[in-house]
């Protein structure tokens, strides 16, 4: 007998075809037979040692989170139910040109402290790595050997490389540094990596100019991965962005993924259609782009990374020099306020927008939940004064969140036939964005059922095959005989997500089952001890 047969579920594929009721068996980590109803019909019905009946439930593949910052939570969390109750089998890590491979000593230091924010600051984690490879690795050996609550594929980030190879410079390369980072990258491809990300928001990434990120795109593309930026702007001037990234991916022969690929601020508002025009464009003429978006209005980051790109040059120290210097400080305030600083996408900062959702120093709990412009009004006091003092007192860790987008921006580019599902999901701070434990039963709960956005069929596609073509995984992404059992099972009148704005950390409803290689991670609806993610490495150079 095989060792799994669920019964009777309706079967939502990965293909964007129609559900179809059938019996679908797992063994040794694999679907090995799916029985439809009609050619059950007389014949007797597939046994397996557990048999587990699913009616009413949909079976889907498990969701591929193609945005994530789990980099460190995969190794500190084994529960990890923030994604493994929505879903979530595969996590796409190493987003937005900023994680912890490739480093030397110094480059290790100073990236833990950039992004202490995102991913806290790592103190209860054995950095034992420095490479791609050897941090894949300590991914396959997660806890006690045992493995990571769900797979994680992962991007070779370019202002890491950048700080590798020459510090945090504004400056072009010289030839020597940019071989270095041409090898770099090259390593981590041939580590398997799956492609490389970049920050151009944020600092060094975002010193690049497009002839030393064409280089690297060279790379990353002769080695069959993708470019995923973070582009330059998602405010004023973000059609500009996508267009020089798709300019500069397409002289590279490098495929495109567009992360969270949003129109935000009130200059973007109703402009959705001009950036899929755009794509449909450059697709027809034979361009290779993908996007990723999460279900949301709000954007969420570090409130460092407001600043303009000039506060941030040198690093985490020489920020903090420049907040103490009076008149400095009084120059970051004007181009943040007047004359809109690239950190905040080119727009003059609105503090009414930005919410505070963290903070490492827990005796500055009080700005939690609170607009900067709310906790400027209770001192007595300008919005510069309180960010500048939050921004000192807790060492640039403060995350986040900024309310400006458009409800119809996110569900025009959520229809586009090469949209896939990102949470960029931050699990730091007392009130995280709640996408970070709800993207995908929002998707599911409130765009297909509630709203009718997208039909289910076509969401699933979205979610599951859309992205695991992207990432050339050849057994992932569908219900097909042969596929890694990476499954979920949802009831589809039920799921929704459960965090809010109020309540972030609640967990999604209406997933009793979720399936990380044949093995139950989510069972009856509760979280099991099972470990059985491992890094997805992309395939040999094709």
């Amino acid at each position: 007998m095989e060792d799994l047969v669920i019964r009777d579920v309706d079967v939502v594929d990965g293909t964007g075809g129609p559900s179809y009721r059938a019996d679908v068996v797992v063994d040794g980590g694999r679907i090995v037979s799916i029985v439809q109803e009609a050619a059950a019909a007389g014949c007797q019905r597939p046994r397996a040692t557990r048999e587990l009946d699913a009616e009413g439930l949909v079976l889907s593949p498990g969701f591929v989170d193609m945005h994530a910052h789990s980099d460190l939570a995969l190794l500190r969390d084994p529960d990890h139910s923030a994604k493994v109750a929505q879903g979530v089998t595969l996590e796409v890590i190493g987003q937005d040109g900023l994680s912890y491979a490739p480093v030397d000593d110094r480059t290790l230091a100073e990236v833990r402290r950039a992004i202490t924010g995102w991913n806290g600051h790592g103190d209860d984690i054995d950095f034992t790595w420095r490479s791609v490879g050897a941090y894949l690795d300590r991914l396959d050996h997660g806890f006690d050997g045992e493995g990571i609550a769900v797979n994680a594929a992962y991007l070779i980030p370019q202002g890491t490389v950048r700080m590798l190879a020459m510090g945090w410079e504004d400056r072009e390369p010289t030839p020597a540094e940019l071989d270095r980072m041409r090898r770099l990258v090259a390593d981590g491809m041939r580590e398997g990596a799956v492609g490389m990300s970049s920050g151009l928001t944020y600092t060094p990434g975002m010193y690049a100019k497009d002839a030393e990120l064409t280089e690297l795109c060279r790379v990353v593309g002769e080695h069959g991965g993708y470019y995923c930026p973070h582009h330059r702007s998602y405010g004023a001037g973000a059609l500009q962005a996508y267009e020089e990234m798709v300019a500069l991916t397409r002289e590279a022969g490098c495929p495109l993924h567009l992360a969270h690929a949003t129109m935000n601020f009130g200059v973007n508002k109703g402009r959705a259609a001009e950036l899929l025009s755009l794509l449909d464009d450059a697709l027809a003429d034979g361009a290779d782009i993908t996007l990723d978006t999460y279900p949301y209005t709000p954007g969420c980051t570090t409130l460092v990374a407001m600043l303009p790109s000039w506060a941030s040059e040198g690093g985490p120290e020489a920020i903090l020099a420049r907040l103490e210097d009076e008149d400095t400080a009084e120059r970051i305030r004007h181009h943040m306020e007047v004359v809109g600083a690239d950190g905040c996408h080119g727009v003059p900062i609105e503090w009414d927008t930005i919410e505070i959702s963290g903070v490492t120093d827990p005796a500055l709990a009080s700005y939690v939940g609170r607009t900067v412009q709310q906790s400027a009004d209770e001192h007595g006091e300008a919005p510069w004064t309180t960010a500048r003092r939050l921004l000192l007192a807790d060492r640039l860790g403060s995350t986040i969140l900024q309310h400006v987008g458009h409800e119809e921006n996110v569900r025009t580019i959520m229809r586009h036939r090469v949209h896939t599902g990102g949470s960029d999901g931050i699990l730091q701070g007392a009130k995280p964005h709640p996408r970070a434990y709800g993207t995908f039963p929002q998707y599911l709960g409130r765009y297909v059922r509630e709203l009718g956005v997208l039909s289910l069929e076509e969401c699933v596609a979205h979610l599951t095959s859309r992205p695991a073509a992207r990432l050339g995984l050849a057994d992932r992404g569908l219900v097909r005989e042969g596929y890694r059992a990476d499954l979920v099972l949802f009831d589809p009148d039920t799921v929704a997500a459960g965090s809010t704005f109020a309540s972030p950390r609640t967990l999604p409803v209406g997933i009793p089952y979720v399936l990380v290689d044949g093995r139950f991670a989510i069972e009856d609806g509760r979280r099991t001890d099972v470990l059985a993610g491992r890094a997805v490495r992309r395939a040999r150079d094709r």
